[in-house]
């Protein structure tokens, strides 16, 4: 049997980019952060805040992108891959990383306890559910529509399934522009945090 029809396989290519950029942007960074004093150690050389924020969201971005692609490797042996316009849901899955790298190294240099990571998968687990990942929007009543196109997985998941249908228009940009506006504010934030370290 052939499937020649998925709604789900973008959205949720997109969503293993979300999954591995906070992961890895979160847990490996609270450590660093707090107990390890890593980032205090490269702070007495000449790289600033932005450079050790910019190279530990890259890693982490590095690593969604990798399940994206073996994601889309998956979505291409079983054809679910039908115009050449779906390549571009890897861009897509670099910049939906990006932005919750960003974000969520953010959160990992609020952390104070282990304890507090439950409160990443309480943010995480319902962008998964209702950023439009299994559903379509219309589903959702008028006023809950409003609060999940505010959610940032649903503009990568709205990017990712329009290329995977070959569909290019203009509201793609907004879509983008959300994005990657989420992941400038995420590298700011995490420079002051980590450059209070420095005192």
């Amino acid at each position: 049997m052939r499937l020649v029809r998925c709604d789900g396989s973008p959205a949720l290519l997109v969503a293993s980019a979300m999954n591995g950029a906070v992961f890895d942007a979160t847990f490996n960074v609270f450590f660093k952060f707090r107990y390890d004093k890593v980032y205090e150690g490269v702070l007495s050389t000449p790289l600033g805040p932005f450079d050790i924020a910019l190279g530990e969201i890259g890693w982490a971005v590095l690593r969604g992108s990798l399940y994206s692609v073996g994601f889309f490797g998956v979505m291409a042996v079983m054809g679910l891959v039908t115009t050449p316009w779906a390549v571009l849901v890897i861009p897509v899955a670099v910049l939906v990383s990006f932005a919750f790298a960003a974000v969520g190294m953010v959160c990992a240099t609020l952390l104070r306890t282990t304890s507090q990571f439950d409160y990443i998968q309480l943010a995480v687990m319902p962008l998964f559910f209702f950023s439009t990942t299994f559903y379509p929007l219309s589903v959702y009543p008028e006023p809950l529509q409003v609060i999940v196109q505010c959610l940032p997985l649903y503009h990568g998941v709205e990017l990712s399934r329009g290329f995977a249908a070959g569909v290019v228009d203009v509201s793609m940009f907004g879509h983008a522009a959300y994005l990657f506006g989420l992941a400038v504010l995420g590298v700011y934030g995490v420079a002051r945090r980590i450059s209070t370290l420095r005192r």
